[in-house]
């Protein structure tokens, strides 16, 4: 296993619900030491500063740690446990899933169910279950040895899914791609930028709690006070059965995707334009995505005081917001070189240009 796929491995393994991302904070700042100088914001957004030959321009490359999870909220007098979601999830895509409960006393595995289709009235059982019916299974038979195995509420809850290359290795499944497939391209980005001269200054950045709310792009944002910025997200992969291509552009195998546009943002078109030029000068394939729903990091940062030029590059992933994702080696690559091309090309004239009228 080679070194990029080792990081790809780890930090899809890693335990991060939005509001506990403490562990992939750890991880990358003990990746990140020997490449930048890493602090981190009052929220818990870990902030990577690779100084270049000029303290400014300054670009800021986000990705957020967290994963959609769920918190323990309540705990039966039959030991069973209720949750509230972190995060969007879709109903269909979460009953009978393994998950591991985070409590002061260790992992706790569990499993989630609800009440037995064979039990169901005809019409129920054409019905999606609702979040509020389901329930985590933890082998406990009473509330008292519930909590005697550690588990009060609050505690997070962590999909369990984990890493594995598929038969095609390029094919890589895992959870929490959404989002540290970001994380992963700051940090390779930053370790190749070890190698590189860049006339500015990077910022990469790890946010919290973009899963509920943008909410560590909003501080962060502030704290790196940047030129230019780039969230680095998953794409959806509109490549498998039943999509038609207008709804989801991006497919796996293809290259880095730029989002046209979401809820949360409108993309700067110099800058838009700045990074298509630049990934066709070095022969970096790219693909064009748009989502009516959802919005990203870059949804905060370009509105910090008065704009910020901001962009999102991503990933294609298959089946984000479930146990389990697709993404291709090759798009994540692809994302790390463009990076790395853009780190290269924009100084202090090139940000003046895309900021000019």
């Amino acid at each position: 296993m080679d070194e990029r796929l080792k990081l790809l491995k780890e930090i899809s393994d890693l335990p991060g619900v939005s509001g506990f991302e403490d562990e992939v904070r750890k991880y990358i700042r003990a990746n990140m030491e020997g490449f930048a100088e890493v602090s981190k914001d009052n929220l818990g957004s870990i902030i990577c500063r690779k100084q270049g030959s000029d303290d400014s321009p300054k670009i800021m490359i986000a990705g957020h740690m967290d994963e959609i999870g769920m918190m323990v909220t309540y705990i039966t007098k039959e030991g069973f446990l209720k949750f509230q979601t972190l995060g969007g999830w879709w109903e269909q895509v979460m009953l009978a899933q393994r998950v591991v409960v985070k409590t002061s006393k260790g992992d706790v595995p569990g499993l989630i169910g609800s009440k037995p289709p064979h039990i169901l009235k005809s019409d129920e059982r054409k019905k999606v279950t609702e979040k509020d019916q389901m329930f985590i299974d933890i082998g406990a038979s009473n509330k008292e040895e519930a909590e005697s195995m550690g588990v009060m509420p609050g505690d997070p809850v962590i999909p369990y899914s984990p890493f594995q290359q598929m038969k095609n290795p390029k094919y890589l499944m895992g959870k929490a791609w959404d989002n540290r497939v970001g994380c992963a391209i700051f940090m390779e980005v930053i370790k190749e930028l070890s190698k590189e001269d860049h006339p500015n200054t990077i910022y990469g950045v790890g946010t919290v709690q973009e899963e509920v709310g943008l909410r560590g792009a909003t501080t962060s944002v502030a704290a790196v006070e940047p030129d230019i910025g780039f969230a680095l997200e998953v794409d959806i992969a509109g490549d498998t059965p039943g999509v038609q291509e207008f709804e989801a552009q991006a497919k796996l195998g293809r290259g880095p995707s730029i989002l046209l546009y979401d809820s949360s943002m409108v993309p700067h078109r110099k800058l838009r334009d700045f990074v298509i030029q630049t990934a066709k000068d070095a022969g970096i394939p790219i693909q064009f995505n748009a989502m009516a729903g959802g919005g990203t990091d870059a949804g905060r940062i370009h509105v910090y005081r008065t704009g910020v030029p901001s962009l999102v590059i991503g990933v294609p992933a298959r089946y984000i917001h479930s146990h389990t994702g697709i993404i291709h080696r090759d798009d994540f690559d692809g994302a790390v070189a463009l990076l790395v091309e853009l780190a290269k090309l924009l100084d202090k004239d090139a940000v003046e240009e895309i900021k000019a009228d």
